[in-house]
């Protein structure tokens, strides 16, 4: 098949054709990132490189599957032997080859968030550490960053200082110590464990350094110290090493990303060619130009001018409501107007937040209106106890020595109860073996009763029959097998309730996704398959095909495009979060989130505040977002302030007032202060017997202001005033420093 090159811009081109030595692909939001990346790899095949020799690094396997997908159409020859993945799947991959040389077997387990909490608990328990203060979740994140920074045990032990950290050094070395006893890796040990291979054995690193001669790196400026490293040594010795990113949607430093390694890029292979893709294909000018003045606020940024030639589209929307619930009401308002003007689909809306807390009363107003929606980000799918259950029979017959998981069936065999395993976990420990070790020699143990020593013969025999059968049949017999046997779909039956019913409803899902895998896979093993699984991210999970409004964080948007794009709670201290305005490094990466949330949109645009949120339990007065002030008059011209942003009393919500849109939304009035009746004069000491509501006022202190309610009177009367500047105040009128405007 001959390559097309002619569909590419000029600038795509020279990027795609550049294939000897380093090169660096600035790819502004919406340039056609994907096809250049695809496009390269097909050109690579196309000039007669073999697929053995390329590696695609990636970091969703959602952007993987995209891409194997476009060159599957792009080009006729095998591209099988491509290794093309995210890097902790690629990296797993070649640990399962390599892993005897660190002393792990090939089929080690890997452990996810959960998993490494659940380990750390032990230990502290083991140390007699409480575990309110810090938690075992607050350690685990904790010596997670410290591998992101590639500090190991050894080198934390010089650098702990406070009590806290000393604490933590003996956690995670013990920590590290229980996962080689128990045959795994956590996610950060697939960074980690390469690295070491790699400058343990050199000729390791050269016989990969031979088999990946060409490598492309997606999202460059997402890689953390480790991932650094890696592609630096891989591409050291012939240096063909193509690296695609935008410093301008650098989000992730929270989990160890640093936006220094694409600055650092010319410095470290000095001979790169620069490529820069500045026409944008996805949005409106409208939009694009909107995003250029806020992402131009920061200073420290790679120079680059992104265009378009799309028409100028429709004006951004600006809405600002009264509650977050108001918020709330008023998107979905807004969908059934979208969706009735330009004759499109729920699936054509997401709902953008900072923080996943904020997608309750968007999520409660969707309902109310009877509006479809799938979130992202909530419990995995992974996660969920019974799919958890089933994954802990399954690990145990790829990986005896997996404690965590053991442990787990244990616990879920009737008859044995939290004695009998601690007295096994007691003996491993005393012996300085795994638990499985115990099992298998149980019947000599005098301390357990027969009844008990069955129960545990039986687990035994349950991972020698499967580890049998794993080799005997297809995938998809073992795990219908292994199903069946622990008996969890009876139960749930019985059980007969709603919750059973769902429950149900995702051990079938864990099926079909079993059946996928091996239709997709000519090798599909039961390993194959529980690695798969661990690697999956919130985002491989968002299914474009149903028809639903899409709820997710910012943070998981990055990579996707939506029609209409609402970015909800632009207020301070939400978005900006509060912990962000102390530091300019860390507004910078909050503003680059803003121009990540607004360049996801292709055709409209909403930004919604609400000057009143419940935060922690108790309503919060707040006010929108700097980012909002720092747009130019220029482009805010252009933005409409939707039902008006000098808020007018008539837009507070009517508790009684159905929504013409769908089912009603009562919101609770707020209850009047009910006058002390002993005052009954007070009206006489009443300083501003003009202020009652819709009234408009200018406050020496607060600017322009319109008055939302009051109550009392006389010496205690008080106004609820909506000030444009600083949002809602309650002012006690006998104190307040204002003037009545004339109406």
């Amino acid at each position: 098949m001959y390559l097309n090159l002619n569909i590419l811009n000029p600038e795509q081109r020279k990027a795609v054709e550049e294939i000897e030595g380093p090169s660096m692909i600035i790819a502004g939001a919406g340039s056609g990132k994907t096809r250049v990346l695809t496009f390269k790899i097909a050109y690579l095949l196309e000039s007669g490189v073999s697929p053995f020799d390329i590696l695609a690094l990636t970091f969703t396997n959602k952007a993987a599957n995209e891409m194997k997908e476009r060159i599957s159409r792009l080009v006729n020859s095998s591209f099988d032997k491509i290794w093309m993945g995210t890097f902790h799947s690629i990296f797993a991959r070649l640990l399962r080859i390599e892993a005897d040389y660190l002393g792990f077997n090939r089929n080690f387990s890997i452990y996810d968030t959960d998993d490494s909490t659940s380990l750390i608990k032990q230990i502290m328990i083991n140390f007699s550490y409480p575990t309110d203060n810090p938690t075992p979740k607050a350690v685990q994140n904790f010596i997670s960053n410290l591998k992101n920074k590639m500090i190991l045990p050894k080198e934390f032990s010089s650098l702990a200082k406070t009590v806290y950290e000393k604490k933590i050094e003996i956690i995670y070395e013990e920590y590290q110590k229980a996962l080689f006893k128990n045959n795994a890796m956590d996610f950060d040990d697939l960074l980690l464990k390469p690295i070491e291979l790699f400058r343990r054995y050199p000729e390791i690193l050269e016989k990969y350094q031979e088999r990946f001669k060409f490598i492309l790196v997606d999202e460059y400026q997402d890689t953390n110290k480790a991932q650094y490293t890696i592609v630096k040594l891989l591409a050291e010795k012939y240096k063909n090493l193509s690296i695609v990113g935008d410093d301008a949607q650098s989000i992730y430093k929270w989990r160890g990303a640093e936006i220094q390694n694409i600055f650092d890029f010319q410095d470290d292979f000095t001979e790169c060619k620069i490529f820069k893709l500045e026409q944008n294909y996805r949005s409106t000018q409208n939009i694009l130009k909107l995003a250029g003045t806020v992402i131009k606020k920061n200073k420290k940024q790679m120079e680059k001018n992104l265009w378009t030639q799309n028409a100028d589209g429709e004006n951004i929307h600006l809405i600002e409501s009264m509650t977050d619930r108001d918020e709330a009401v008023r998107i979905c308002r807004n969908i059934y107007d979208e969706m009735q003007k330009k004759k499109i689909n729920f699936k054509d809306f997401v709902v953008l937040y900072r923080t996943n807390v904020q997608s309750r009363t968007i999520e409660d107003a969707l309902r109310h209106n009877n509006i479809p929606y799938v979130i992202i980000g909530g419990i995995r799918f992974y996660q969920r106890k019974e799919i958890k259950d089933i994954l802990a029979f399954l690990k145990i017959i790829v990986n005896p020595s997996d404690n965590e998981s053991l442990v787990r069936v244990l616990n879920l065999k009737a008859g044995i109860g939290k004695t009998t395993i601690d007295k096994i976990i007691s003996m491993a420990e005393k012996e300085n073996v795994q638990i499985f070790e115990i099992l298998k020699n149980i019947s000599g143990i005098k301390e357990l009763s027969s009844k008990v020593k069955n129960l545990l013969i039986e687990v035994s025999n349950y991972i020698y029959k499967y580890q049998y059968l794993q080799e005997e049949i297809p995938l998809t017999e073992l795990v219908n097998g292994v199903v069946d046997e622990i008996g969890i779909m009876r139960t749930l039956r019985l059980e007969n309730t709603v919750e059973s019913e769902e429950r149900i409803g995702n051990i079938q899902e864990l099926l079909s996704a079993v059946a996928e895998f091996r239709d997709s896979n000519d090798d599909a093993s039961l390993e194959m398959f529980l690695q798969n699984v661990s690697l999956v991210a919130d985002i491989d999970n968002l299914d474009n095909q149903k028809n639903a409004v899409t709820l997710m964080t910012i943070h998981s948007a990055k990579g996707l495009e939506f029609p209409v794009v609402f970015i909800t709670g632009l207020e301070e201290g939400l978005f900006p979060v509060s912990g962000a305005t102390m530091y300019e490094e860390e507004l910078e990466e909050e503003r680059r989130l803003f121009y990540v949330a607004i360049t996801r949109a292709k055709t409209k645009l909403y930004m919604s505040f609400a000057n009143q949120r419940y935060r922690f339990g108790t309503p919060s007065f707040q006010m929108k977002s700097r980012f909002l002030k720092e747009i130019p008059e220029e482009i805010s011209a252009n933005i409409i302030t939707f039902e008006g942003i000098k808020l007018k009393p008539s837009f507070r919500s009517d508790p009684e007032k159905k929504s013409s849109f769908g089912p009603s939304v009562k919101f609770n009035a707020t209850p009047k202060k009910k006058p002390d009746s002993e005052h009954f004069n007070e009206e006489l000491h009443d300083k501003f017997p003009d202020i009652k509501k819709g009234v408009t006022v200018t406050h020496n202190t607060f600017g322009k202001g319109t008055v939302l309610n009051t109550t009392g009177k006389g010496l205690d009367k008080k106004a609820e005033i909506y000030f444009d500047d600083v949002g809602i105040k309650k002012i006690i009128l006998r104190y307040a420093k204002m003037t009545v405007q004339d109406s």
